[in-house]
């Protein structure tokens, strides 16, 4: 499978980035996690099979330092439309996995009628008390890992790409690495990842789907409830044996999940 292309936009309020564009097809817009996106993931080469996928990189996660200019959920949503706009799409399928569900979710609830369907992989943006969210801005690698994947093993190897955590360096050289891009989705999901979503997503009008792994250990099954009673007109999909991290985790799964999804 070949790369995306990565291409250079600026949006109405001049903030400038890059997207990772490929396929042919109807045009879906892919929301990345707190955890980035690349333009070799197999799940956007898998879904370039079907659609013309662009994949827009978030202030914090890109070369341009433009986190500054976005600060509040309002402004995180606002971006994500700006963005549609200066990719010159009209309703686009919405895809959002964790961050970029929540984001994906607030866009379809601002905007009901300017997108086309709208899927939720694992989505943050709910809080339960009796089940708070485990903190992954305190984590170190290993971690996340045990918090993020259905297999640990293989989780650790894909947060930290051959990387040797035993030896300091490598683990500075991620965490200063990490610093910015969580930066960045601290400002929606940190201290809580809760922005009173719960209260919008009555206006979501756009068919969705919601997609989990069965062993999400950061948003288990009290989340699943809790999206499925606010979105009652969801489909709902779980992939068994994987973890919080789809994208990475079960790439071809995950595609077959979201192409039943939009059938």
């Amino acid at each position: 499978m070949s790369e995306l292309n990565v291409k250079r936009l600026e949006t109405r309020n001049g903030i400038t980035g890059e997207v990772l564009t490929g396929g042919t097809g109807p045009a879906l817009v892919y929301l990345h996690s707190a955890f980035g996106v690349q333009s070799t993931d197999r799940l956007l080469q898998k879904l370039a099979k079907h659609f013309t996928v662009h994949a827009p990189v978030w202030p914090g996660f890109g070369p341009d330092e433009t986190e500054t200019r976005i600060e509040t959920m309002l402004d995180f949503t606002l971006h994500g439309w700006d963005l549609v706009d200066a990719m010159g799409l009209t309703k686009p399928i919405i895809v959002g996995h964790s961050m970029g569900g929540m984001i994906a979710a607030e866009m379809a609830a601002t905007a009901p009628k300017d997108l086309s369907e709208l899927v939720l992989i694992a989505p943050a943006g709910l809080w339960v008390d009796q089940c708070p969210v485990p903190d992954i801005f305190a984590m170190l690698p290993y971690e996340l890992a045990t918090s993020l994947f259905h297999d640990q093993e293989l989780g650790e190897q894909l947060l930290t790409a051959g990387r040797n955590f035993n030896d300091n360096e490598a683990l500075a050289e991620f965490m200063v690495n990490r610093a910015r891009q969580m930066g960045t989705a601290g400002k929606i999901l940190f201290p809580i990842p809760n922005r009173r979503l719960a209260q919008r997503l009555y206006r979501v009008a756009a068919r969705t789907a919601l997609i989990w792994g069965a062993s999400d250990r950061l948003y288990p099954e009290v989340y699943r409830n809790e999206w499925r009673s606010l979105l009652p007109a969801a489909r709902e999909i779980v992939i068994p044996d994987a973890g919080h991290m789809l994208p990475l985790e079960r790439p071809s799964k995950l595609t077959k999940a979201i192409l039943k999804a939009l059938a």
